[in-house]
């Protein structure tokens, strides 16, 4: 499998996340989870970041430092819709923060991968208090959430098929992918299946996305490898990367054949002083892999 890996930016992040690609700004933005977030309103809240890299320039900016986020999609007129502690709110381009739906769930310590469907809903899944309280959410457009499931530790990367009528789901804590019937108007997922379990030696599938062709690229966390797998559930390719703590990846550039990765911290990959001591744990890379991807969609959660 031909590829290239460029690293873009390495902002030592703890747990780099979400890389999210927006075609008209021909921009990347990705978020920083802090390590040891309580997720408890009464608690002191560690702050999270939220990064933009312009790809023209090679330019970023830190566009946001605030109470923590477990991940984000863009809303229909550009507003950033930001899954945090303990609710959901609007990051306007002014960088105007506003607090739109309150969250509180007794098993979970906070939200982790969403994704936003062709409707303008959000699947919202979390990370629980134990091995089997997290689950996922479905956001409606009006705000309303409704839980769908639990029984894993830590809900993490989401993707639909190509035509739409798939959806996959990733159950970090067991090292499993499910696959589901979507049904776009209702947003119900029924017909839940294992479609692929993860080998000891990969690691642990974390983030993903599907090409054009119905592919699954999966971010695989302590193996340092980009597992491609075909709709049927097996390897037909993988991407070694120069780190372990591999956490997710989105297609994106001019020709939509980009994977965007984002990356976290090994312990011990810093000096006393927070500094860098020269690895690449934390970065944000750019692979050019032999597939191509397509946009996101726009949440539209009180956009009115």
């Amino acid at each position: 499998m031909t590829h290239t890996i460029t690293l873009l930016v390495n902002e030592m992040c703890q747990t780099g996340e979400n890389p999210y690609f927006v075609g008209e700004e021909n921009a990347v933005y990705w978020i920083d989870i802090p390590p040891g977030t309580l997720f408890r309103p009464d608690l002191d809240i560690p702050r999270g970041k939220l990064f933009r890299l312009d790809l023209e320039s090679g330019r970023h900016t830190l566009i946001y430092h605030d109470v923590a986020i477990g991940g984000f999609t863009r809303q229909e007129n550009g507003d950033l819709l930001l899954f945090r502690v303990h609710d959901i709110a609007r990051l306007a381009p002014n960088g105007r923060v506003e607090s739109l739906v309150p969250f509180h769930d007794q098993g979970a310590k906070r939200f982790n991968d969403v994704i936003a469907d062709p409707q303008g809903r959000v699947f919202a899944g979390t990370i629980g208090q134990n091995n089997q309280s997290s689950g996922l959410y479905r956001v409606e457009r009006d705000g309303t959430m409704e839980l769908l499931f639990r029984g894993t530790g830590v809900s993490n990367g989401m993707g639909f098929s190509p035509d739409l009528s798939q959806f996959y789901w990733t159950d970090y804590t067991n090292s499993r992918i499910f696959r589901f019937n979507y049904e776009r108007e209702s947003g119900e997922l029924s017909n839940r299946e294992l479609w692929y379990q993860a080998a000891p030696e990969n690691g642990q599938p974390d983030g993903l996305t599907v090409d054009t062709q119905g592919r699954i690229w999966s971010a695989h966390l302590g193996a340092g490898v980009l597992m491609c797998l075909s709709p049927e559930g097996r390897e037909v390719g993988r991407v070694s990367m120069p780190v372990r703590r591999l956490t997710s990846c989105t297609f994106g550039g001019r020709e939509m054949d980009t994977l965007f990765v984002t990356t976290g911290r090994q312990k011990g990959s810093s000096t006393p002083d927070g500094k860098s001591d020269g690895s690449q744990d934390g970065a944000l890379f750019a692979v050019r892999v032999e597939a191509r991807g397509r946009a996101e969609f726009a949440s539209r959660i009180l956009s009115g």
